[in-house]
């Protein structure tokens, strides 16, 4: 569907367009829409949230509450091992598969309560810090309960229904956010920060159950062996993939805290949380085109290829200008979030805002493995990603704190990029360097210089950080639009040439 056909058929009906799946396209564009929707409203929500957490109990307190969440991030993988993946994968690919979806949710809470025993024995091997122990069970039970949901939306995206989907995660943020702020304004303390997390989360996902049960599919518990064991055998790649990515995205705050660097963990973990923001819109459209590419591997060559190149196109237009306008305006974003006790952040954020890009680069081939079938092959990239992370940072947290650290996340991403790039060539249908791309490329990368250029000018870089980011991307898309039009032209040109 055409761009214009889009934009008619908004205009015509709009209740349908943004309700129902009418066509390829159509349904990426709804569902992203949904999900931006979504993120877009819970991540601004949570983001304000770890503001005001930072400004009132300081970098200290902030460091404490991050430290513990890191850790128990490091086992919400045990929680699921791979199976909403999968789930959302078979369904996708097969509507019969939705009659195992029981087995699927018994097998799931299975594994949250083993988790939540994992979570509560290597407190306290982390720490003896009283407080941080205290606070790692209540979060322990938060992240159990935050990734029970996961299994729902699995459901929810196999049916490429992504608005029920963004409701839920709007009342989660909106639940979470407004009990924070009553215990940040009433009661101020990171352990009681930590019990309006799960108080939250438990009102959130009961709602989402109350729905799923009466209006999209019944619950209830089945249990077969059967079931568990082949959704295992499929998803055990995704699982080990998932907590090798865990310990690359956690390992770092963990050493940082286990090593009493608690103010050190707070500045590295306020970068990071505003590059994680920043990499919404690129998780949403992964989202959005994962069950698309499923369908089309059980299709045919042609539309996988011709999906995959979509996907990857619009990654290079988000990845590139977000990585080089980062970089620009670092100290300005910085200064806007936090206050000046967090200026050592400035480095991290511009260090970790490229792991983001690459990360963003990194996204469609990873995708392209799992529809292929080659779930196997992420493990290892991701194991080797992984292992480059804990080794550098035993080397350079010591030396370099922070700094160390966020470098360590760099090298990690870059080896991932490329194995992934390796295995994609090697083990997949699709070809991941063609010249649609590499025009893509070109016309995205000199549309960032006017960018850039108008940025950096004094009267507009001394302007509200909000505006300037307005201004870059207005530039940006200008430029790019005008660069993707050459091309096009020169193209048809040196066609109609050779005739």
């Amino acid at each position: 569907m055409e761009i214009r056909n889009i934009i008619r058929s908004i205009y015509l009906n709009p209740r349908n367009f943004f309700l129902e799946n009418l066509g390829v396209r159509q349904t990426i564009f709804k569902n992203t829409f949904w999900l931006a929707v979504a993120e877009g409203i819970g991540r601004f929500l949570k983001l304000i949230l770890i503001i005001y957490v930072a400004r009132i109990l300081g970098a200290t307190e902030y460091g404490k509450f991050t430290f513990a969440l890191a850790f128990v991030g490091l086992f919400a993988i045990f929680s699921d091992l791979g199976i909403s993946s999968i789930c959302t994968r078979e369904i996708a690919r097969e509507k019969e598969k939705e009659k195992e979806f029981p087995a699927v949710l018994s097998l799931k809470l299975l594994l949250s309560i083993g988790t939540l025993i994992l979570i509560c024995l290597g407190s306290f091997f982390i720490t003896l810090d009283p407080i941080i122990r205290g606070m790692i069970w209540i979060l322990g039970i938060y992240i159990i309960v935050s990734s029970f949901s996961q299994v729902i939306y699995a459901f929810f995206q196999a049916r490429q229904k992504m608005e029920y989907e963004a409701w839920a995660k709007i009342l989660q943020a909106a639940a979470v956010t407004g009990a924070g702020f009553f215990v940040l304004f009433n009661f101020p303390s990171v352990q009681n920060l930590s019990l309006s997390y799960l108080f939250a989360s438990l009102i959130a996902l009961l709602f989402i159950l109350f729905f799923f049960h009466f209006k999209v599919y019944r619950l209830k518990i089945y249990f077969n062996s059967i079931i568990w064991r082949n959704i295992l055998a499929m998803s055990w790649p995704l699982a080990l993939s998932g907590m090798m990515g865990s310990i690359c995205a956690d390992t770092d705050s963990i050493m940082m805290g286990y090593w009493g660097q608690i103010i050190q963990t707070g500045w590295y973990n306020a970068a990071q949380r505003i590059m994680v923001v920043a990499l919404i819109p690129t998780g949403l459209i992964g989202a959005s085109f994962f069950p698309v590419l499923s369908k089309f591997f059980g299709q045919s060559k042609e539309k996988l290829q011709k999906g995959w190149n979509y996907f990857m196109e619009v990654m290079i237009f988000i990845a590139v200008p977000l990585v080089i306008g980062g970089i620009v305006l670092a100290s300005k974003i910085i200064d806007f979030v936090y206050d000046p006790t967090f200026f050592p952040s400035i480095l991290v954020f511009q260090i970790l805002i490229v792991t983001g890009g690459i990360a963003i680069i990194t996204g469609p081939f990873i995708h392209a493995l799992i529809v292929s079938n080659q779930q196997k092959k992420t493990f290892w990239i991701v194991l080797f990603g992984a292992l480059t992370n804990v080794i550098l940072n035993f080397i350079l947290i010591p030396e370099y704190s922070l700094y160390g650290a966020a470098f360590t996340t760099l090298v990690a991403s870059f080896l991932m990029l490329f194995l992934s790039f390796k295995s994609t060539l090697k083990f997949t249908e699709i070809k991941p360097i063609n010249l649609k791309l590499v025009l893509t490329f070109f016309a995205v990368a000199l549309s960032t210089i006017p960018m850039c250029f108008v940025i950096t000018r004094p009267q507009i870089y001394n302007l509200y950080i909000i505006w300037i980011i307005l201004i870059g991307a207005v530039i940006y898309t200008i430029s790019l639009v005008i660069l993707k039009g050459l091309i096009s032209y020169f193209s048809l040109f040196s066609k109609i040439s050779r005739r």
